[in-house]
């Protein structure tokens, strides 16, 4: 896992230089500056946007007797989407704004769900039940 991390710390922000720095020559250091400032404003509506409407989500669900596991995960990926789009990058950007739309968001819920579902299934994490 460390490895896959550092991977990772490593890779995205090279990708990130090489994005800024093509985006810089093609079309020019004013406007790749502005598209960042940008993006971080808009970023942070959405994610406020959709992050309130979620809980609003989980509030109704709680109240009719529900598990809000669905809209715990929306949760989760506005959070990781909204963070992507504070980080300066295209790539992070695409990342972001991807979590951030609900149609987009059905596949990294899925693969959370797969994730949970396998530790759980081999005992690697578990729920402690309230009696």
């Amino acid at each position: 896992m460390f490895r896959k991390l550092l991977f990772l710390f490593i890779l995205v922000p090279a990708i990130e230089v090489g994005l800024f720095i093509a985006a810089g020559k093609y079309i020019g250091f004013p406007v790749t500056i502005l598209i960042i400032f940008l993006t971080g404003i808009i970023g942070a509506y959405l994610a406020k946007r959709e992050g309130l409407e979620t809980i609003k989500k989980v509030q109704s669900q709680i109240q009719n007797g529900q598990m809000p596991a669905d809209a715990v995960l929306d949760g989760a990926c506005i959070l990781i989407g909204g963070a992507l789009l504070l980080a300066p990058g295209f790539l992070t950007d695409i990342m972001g704004f991807s979590l951030l739309f609900p149609p987009f968001r059905k596949v990294p819920k899925l693969w959370i769900k797969a994730f949970l579902f396998n530790k759980v299934k081999n005992g690697q994490f578990y729920f402690i039940r309230r009696r």
